[in-house]
């Protein structure tokens, strides 16, 4: 089902969203790749707040290219980056932070799927090498927090979004897994490879 959604959303409207579904944002979304989670994690756990909220927005595992425009920013390109990088710590950061809709590619493994059903949240796949496609999406840069600490890829960008996508929901808050569903399947085209390979 396509679905257009104004963010933030809360928990319920979340868990309504199943695998298969194709999303289109509009709102507030924020980068993060390794760097600013553990940032993040690091001040909730020090009792610090944050500069902005979170489960407010949409989390978007980006490194943006960005350069200075007069007193603003234009983003040149914002390409996902490889989720499982995240996996070791993404089941805490949902828990912290509860942000609804987690954008990456390639997918997460099994504590990044229980964080989702526990918290309610889904994980929603952007195409790999369309990263000025993403950029055209992205209205206006809204704010940027930690970039002379962490540099620009690492940095959290609070991105201005209208219509952001395609999105497909491939891991969500029920227990459903593309990727898992997807593995027999890929076995078993593997077997015929290796077989055509040998023969």
């Amino acid at each position: 089902m396509e679905r257009r959604i104004d963010l933030p959303i809360d928990e319920a409207q979340a868990r309504e969203l199943r695998v298969g579904d194709i999303l289109f944002l509009t709102g507030q979304i924020f980068t993060a790749r390794d760097e600013a989670h553990l940032t993040m994690l690091h001040a909730r756990e020090a009792g610090e707040d944050l500069p902005f909220d979170p489960g407010a927005m949409a989390l978007f595992h980006c490194g943006p290219v960005v350069r200075k425009a007069g007193d603003g920013w234009d983003v040149i390109a914002a390409g996902p980056t490889t989720s499982v990088r995240m996996e070791i710590f993404e089941d805490r950061f949902l828990e912290a932070f509860a942000p609804r809709i987690v954008i990456g590619k390639g997918g997460m493994g099994d504590r990044t799927q229980a964080g989702l059903e526990k918290v309610g949240s889904v994980y929603a796949h952007y195409t790999g090498g369309a990263g000025a496609l993403a950029a055209k999406r992205i209205e206006r840069v809204e704010d940027v927090h930690w970039l002379d600490e962490l540099g620009m890829p690492e940095a959290a960008w609070i991105f201005a979004v209208k219509d952001f996508g395609p999105l497909l929901v491939t891991m969500d808050s029920a227990g459903g897994n593309l990727y898992k569903d997807l593995e027999p399947k890929i076995a078993e085209n593997m077997k015929a490879i290796a077989a055509r390979i040998e023969g």
